[in-house]
Formats: structure tokens, sequence, C-alpha cells
């Protein structure tokens, strides 16, 4: 007679079946603990909350027009301003909030040097906020 580990002679008795009966009953204890619970959520404490307004405040920072003209002639929103000048201007509009924009136009023939004093003299200063404008047509 020839043993064999996977064949058995004898019922265990297993069962294939799932018993719904300890399932059920879970199921309907956490549904009373829900009921009770749901109404205890729900009460609330009223509160008067400040109303504040969702619009945006749109404020535009100023603009400050640097042009530096082909003979090194530096111009402060079109007034013509010396280096000691221009850096007290640059402070001063440093400590203005917001702070401004400063739009440096510059000639096709200035020195970059004379550039590069004026970048330096607004990032001296504290001016942040600094752009180029450049005029397409020319080439």
């Amino acid at each position: 007679m020839a043993m064999s580990p996977f064949v058995s002679d004898e019922d265990d008795g297993l069962m294939n079946e799932i018993n719904m009966t300890p399932l059920v009953d879970v199921m309907l204890v956490l549904l009373i603990v829900f009921m009770v619970t749901i109404p205890v959520i729900r009460h609330a404490v009223k509160i008067d909350l400040p109303h504040a307004s969702s619009q945006k405040e749109d404020t535009k920072p100023a603009q400050i027009n640097v042009s530096i003209e082909a003979d090194g002639t530096v111009l402060w929103d079109g007034t013509a301003v010396d280096d000691k000048t221009l850096r007290a201007k640059i402070a001063a509009a440093a400590q203005t909030e917001p702070q401004p924009e400063l739009h440096l136009n510059a000639d096709r023939k200035v020195a970059y040097e004379k550039v590069a004093q004026v970048m330096s003299a607004a990032q001296s200063g504290g001016l942040t906020k600094l752009g180029f404008v450049t005029d397409p047509a020319h080439r």
C-alpha cells in the first residue's frame, strides 16, 4: 500500500462555505455605531467670522526710464543727470514701496562700460527690478 501525503481516505469535514453570520453581526454593530455618531458630528458652534474682500489689490509699481545717449549722457525720465545725482535718485527710488522698475534704454553706439556703470549703481542703490528696453527696428 503506497502512502501518499496528498491522498486521504478520511473526510476531515472541512467546510467550503464562509459562515456569514459573524460578518453580518459585525456590519450591524458598525451601522449602529455610525448612526449614533453622525448626529453628534453635525452639531456645530455658531461663530461670527469677519468678512474679507477677495478682490486682489492690483497696484503696479512705478516705472523709471533711464536712457543712455550715444555720447554717454544719462537721462533720468528725460532729464540729464550726473553720476552723483543718479546714485542719489536710485537710492531714493529704492526706498519707496512698492519698489519701482528701472527701464534701461541704451543707445547702440554707447560703450558697454557706461551701461555697466548704471547697472552697478542700480544694484548698489538697492533696486532689484531692472529691465532693458530695446528697439527691434534698428538692425
